[in-house]
């Protein structure tokens, strides 16, 4: 069995201490002096805000650093299957502490936030990411998967919105809304016909057989799962997001300027 690096666990560890400080500490914090709205939550309900704002920050730390990877990291694009996977162990890693603290708090506040999917996931995700930290596979589609991340604050903020009252026809609803649409299509439809074309360009090749058994299930198996829940997702997304721009009789913000909704 491969060992993980050092500084692999260094990462993994830092990033799992940190974001349970901002779980426990910071988030309660920064909420609680910059939104009024928060301290009128119900305790199910400051939980979730502040696990969801735990997910942002994440999602813009990782999905960011993707991105830098997917435009710059010339090693990792010209072999996506063994090329050289420093800087995706360190996004990864940082994923792997922020999936087990969420995993952990999960259980810990099951009645508030407790979703078996969520805990599926996670394993599933903690067992595909194995294989790029302790063997450094697969450095290219694991970093591409985390693209997704970028659509995940849009979607926190619409529940934001939702607990804090702002009516559905509200404009900052509204425009979260067509956010959240669009990011979901680019981060996670739009890019299938790349991620695929890699998959199949690198499907039989030396570099693909030397590649575990195991290492291919946690590769093509979620793959394909996941994006035919996105496709599912992003056709309920854009249904509802067409709905709400073809209705009549959007909300006037004024209520929501005049502190009325917080």
């Amino acid at each position: 069995m491969e060992s993980f690096s050092p500084l692999v666990l260094s990462i993994a560890a830092t990033s799992f201490v940190t974001f349970q400080c901002l779980f426990h500490f910071v988030s309660p914090w920064i909420s609680a002096q910059f939104f009024p709205g928060y301290h009128r939550l119900s305790p199910r309900h400051t939980i979730e805000w502040n696990s969801r704002t735990v997910s942002t920050l994440h999602a813009l730390i990782v999905g960011l650093f993707c991105l830098y990877i997917l435009l710059h990291d010339d090693a990792v694009n010209e072999d996506p299957v063994w090329g050289d996977p420093s800087l995706v162990k360190i996004n990864v890693a940082m994923t792997c502490g922020y999936l087990l603290s969420d995993m952990l708090l999960i259980c810990y506040y099951w009645r508030a936030i407790g979703d078996k999917f969520f805990v599926i996931h996670h394993l599933a995700a903690l067992y595909a990411y194995y294989y790029v930290l302790s063997i450094g596979m697969l450095p290219y589609f694991a970093n591409f998967r985390l693209v997704a991340e970028l659509s995940t604050p849009c979607v926190n903020q619409r529940w934001f919105f939702e607990v804090l009252g702002y009516p559905k026809r509200s404009l900052p609803n509204m425009v979260n809304g067509i956010a959240m649409t669009a990011s979901f299509f680019l981060v996670r439809i739009a890019v299938m016909p790349l991620y695929y074309s890699r998959m199949y360009a690198v499907y039989g090749t030396e570099p693909f057989y030397r590649v575990t058994f195991g290492g291919r299930c946690a590769w093509m198996g979620p793959s394909f799962c996941l994006d035919i829940m996105n496709v599912m997702w992003m056709h309920k997304m854009a249904r509802g997001c067409i709905g709400v721009l073809r209705s009549p009789g959007k909300v006037n913000v004024e209520k929501l300027q005049n502190g009325k909704v917080h």
